[in-house]
């Protein structure tokens, strides 16, 4: 994915937003993808005149912004995926009640 954004981006003599803009755009997105939540499953519904946009699209412009966010700063997601989850499977392995029936710590 981040190939595919980088070849997409590359073809534009702007290039990448800086990073100042590139974390507003992600915060502009979030908002957007918590107004999609909050019509599906909140207490507000929309309003007649209100674009149909999904959670699924919303999702999928955060994906892109935060792609370009990484991109721009030379970060491997690959790699900080992999050591998130690395993190998790060390630090945080006994903190959840697993489905198998053992019980988390805390």
């Amino acid at each position: 994915m981040q190939r595919e954004v980088d070849q997409y981006i590359s073809q534009f003599k702007e290039g990448y937003f800086s990073p100042l803009a590139l974390m507003a755009r992600l915060t502009e997105e979030a908002g957007e993808l918590a107004r999609e939540v909050n019509h599906a499953y909140g207490e507000k519904p929309k309003k007649p005149d209100e674009k149909d946009n999904s959670i699924a699209l919303e999702l999928g412009d955060l994906l892109f912004i935060l792609i370009c966010f990484a991109n721009s700063l030379g970060i491997d997601l690959t790699k900080a995926h992999d050591d998130v989850m690395h993190k998790f499977n060390t630090r945080d392995a006994n903190r959840w009640t697993r489905i198998d029936g053992e019980e988390g710590e805390g």
